[in-house]
């Protein structure tokens, strides 16, 4: 089949090992997961430099992820997770500049994680508008995110975009360019051996929902800043060595529970019963105590919102009233304008 550019046999029990012969095939999307694959990936796809969609999880794989997986300069969709592979995640991932999803979760991955991860930009939107029928995703795709797996239909796969690292056995500290990827709306480094303090840089993931850096041994503060990320629907960072006072409880961090800062003991402040002593009240967090302060931040409490709009919606209407019974004329102009639109309505 030398003209063949999408093979699907996802879901099904097909066994043994990937052949060789796939790389001598034009493949843009690849679709095996849910199988019981074995195997390593080293001869499989190493002449395929056109692929786009790579969907091997939920299978039984095994060993290292080939070098050859920076030379796939179309690469969009890396599913390898839920396998049996090992090793370091090879830096040639980074070369991928075109990525929207990697999910490399549940495997036996060790080392530190790329500070050099890039994530497609709107050029390769453009790409696609111009040969859309050879490299649109073809099929849906199952991305876990907040905390759920979902089949993602084609018309939302070409937005989705993030990192899925999970339950591996990953070391070291969260690289801090990580949160120059303001792009992705997933990132999951949860279940790993990471230390250190989760990066300040991690308020710029302006358009992240779900992220999740649980089961690790980070330390510090959580960082007050990520209460400037709007977006954000599911959040744990349960199960580390944090410290301090929780994030204030403004929206979106209003939501969010007891469970996404559990077993961290030295964390204190709402939603958790544990009080902060006044060292830990005043350590991280910023005070606002001005309007200058509130604008500068980007936000604004919810209560003191709603408050202000009935105020204000309040005084306008009152205002115009007291206008109205004032000025004969500009009352009489007012009824005329409101008996022309009842008029033009019908």
């Amino acid at each position: 089949m030398s003209s063949l550019q999408v093979l699907d046999l996802s879901g099904n029990t097909i066994s043994g090992k990937l052949p060789s012969c796939f790389s001598s095939l034009p493949l843009v999307h690849v679709y095996l997961s849910q199988n019981k694959l074995r195997g390593s990936l080293e001869d499989a796809f190493h002449n395929s430099f056109e692929l786009i969609t790579l969907d091997l999880s939920h299978n039984q794989l095994t060993g290292n992820i080939s070098e050859w997986i920076g030379e796939f300069s179309y690469m969009s969709f890396l599913l390898l997770g839920y396998n049996n592979l090992e090793g370091r995640i090879p830096i040639q991932l980074c070369q991928l500049d075109k990525l929207s999803f990697i999910d490399l979760s549940h495997n036996k991955f060790s080392g530190h994680i790329l500070p050099c991860l890039r994530f497609r930009s709107s050029i390769w939107y453009s790409y696609l508008r111009i040969y859309p029928d050879r490299y649109l995703i073809r099929e849906p795709l199952e991305i876990t995110t907040k905390s759920v797996s979902y089949s993602y239909p084609i018309s939302i796969l070409p937005i989705m975009s993030g990192m899925d690292l999970s339950c591996n056995n990953l070391t070291g500290e969260i690289p801090p360019e990580i949160g120059n990827l303001n792009h992705i709306h997933v990132l999951n480094l949860s279940n790993n051996f990471l230390i250190g303090p989760i990066p300040q840089t991690f308020s710029k993931l302006s358009e992240v929902e779900s992220l999740d850096l649980s089961n690790n041994s980070l330390t510090g503060a959580i960082p007050p800043g990520l209460v400037q990320l709007h977006s954000l629907e599911v959040f744990s960072v349960a199960h580390n060595n944090l410290s301090g006072r929780t994030p204030d409880m403004v929206p979106q961090f209003s939501t969010f529970n007891k469970s996404s800062y559990e077993g961290n003991p030295l964390l204190c402040g709402p939603p958790l019963s544990r009080n902060c002593t006044p060292e830990e009240e005043a350590s991280p967090l910023p005070v606002r105590t001005s309007t200058d302060d509130i604008e500068e931040s980007g936000f604004m409490d919810a209560d003191v919102f709603y408050v202000s709009f009935v105020v204000t919606y309040i005084v306008m209407l009152l205002v115009t009233a007291a206008i109205l019974y004032i000025n004969p004329n500009w009352r009489r102009a007012w009824f005329y304008f409101i008996k022309q639109s009842i008029n033009n309505s019908y």
